[in-house]
């Protein structure tokens, strides 16, 4: 994994998450920017793929199974990153769920309960145990993984705009707290993504999985840039917001969206 300018050679970088889609991606950006990356995710056998693959590229890597709602595992995932690496200098907040799309009113409590505690109390727990090793690192800096839903209304997706707004409100508390200790706090805003967050077209039958697909294309279309994203251009930012290049950036939400937010869309291009 050479390059002529590797913004992150020297560091170490957790990602949560990164078993698939959008942290896989990022996994893989930071490795290829030279960094020492720990893949944490629930899901071992995908986890240790995501490794293995940075590994085979060149890269240097390591799977760590964490569930970022647990504070235990959290706490042991920081320690053991720095046990095997010796230091923490980025952390990106990424592991998510989207729960059940569904009104208020018929979204089930516990589906509630779980969407806020994998969405928010993760990035969280992520933050508060990473930041005494981000602090002495001495250029830390925590990119969260929030989403468009957290900026704007959506329909029938309570707990997971909430958990989002969640997200996006902490980024600004936590840059504000921590930014005179050298920790820098930014925030992605993904838009439409092709990703299929938690495989779900994959649990599908063939047609509704197509069907699917179209739907969120076409919605996609309406937007000014006219599609989705990959996963790899979310990637990018978070690798800018991980570098020294965006070093003057904290409490920062950036919509990678397509300009979605920024365009009152009365259903034509």
């Amino acid at each position: 994994m050479e390059g002529a300018h590797r913004r992150l050679d020297g560091r170490v970088a957790i990602v949560t998450g990164a078993a698939s889609g959008i942290g896989r991606a990022i996994a893989r950006r930071c490795a290829a920017e030279g960094a020492r990356v720990a893949v944490a995710d629930r899901a071992a056998e995908q986890g240790e793929a995501t490794a293995h693959a940075i590994r085979e590229r060149g890269g240097d890597a390591l799977f760590v199974p964490c569930d970022v709602v647990d504070a235990g595992q959290v706490r042991t995932l920081m320690q053991t990153v720095v046990d095997r690496c010796g230091r923490i200098d980025v952390l990106v907040n990424n592991a998510g769920i989207p729960g059940t799309q569904a009104p208020a009113e018929t979204t089930p409590e516990d589906d509630w309960d779980r969407v806020l505690a994998v969405n928010l109390r993760g990035v969280f727990l992520g933050a508060k145990y990473a930041i005494p090793h981000l602090r002495a690192s001495g250029r830390g800096a925590i990119v969260n993984i929030a989403s468009i839903f957290g900026l704007i209304g959506a329909h029938e997706h309570p707990a997971y705009s909430a958990a989002k707004g969640g997200v996006i409100a902490l980024t600004r508390q936590l840059a504000v707290d921590y930014g005179p200790q050298g920790i820098r706090v930014n925030c992605i805003c993904p838009g439409f993504i092709d990703n299929d967050m938690a495989a779900r077209r994959t649990r599908m039958a063939p047609a509704d999985a197509a069907r699917n697909l179209a739907e969120r294309e076409a919605t996609a279309a309406l937007q000014p840039l006219g599609r989705q994203a990959t996963t790899d251009e979310v990637a990018a930012v978070a690798v800018f917001l991980a570098s020294d290049e965006s070093s003057f950036m904290t409490g920062a939400i950036l919509p990678v969206d397509a300009g979605l937010t920024a365009y009152f869309n009365r259903g034509v291009r």
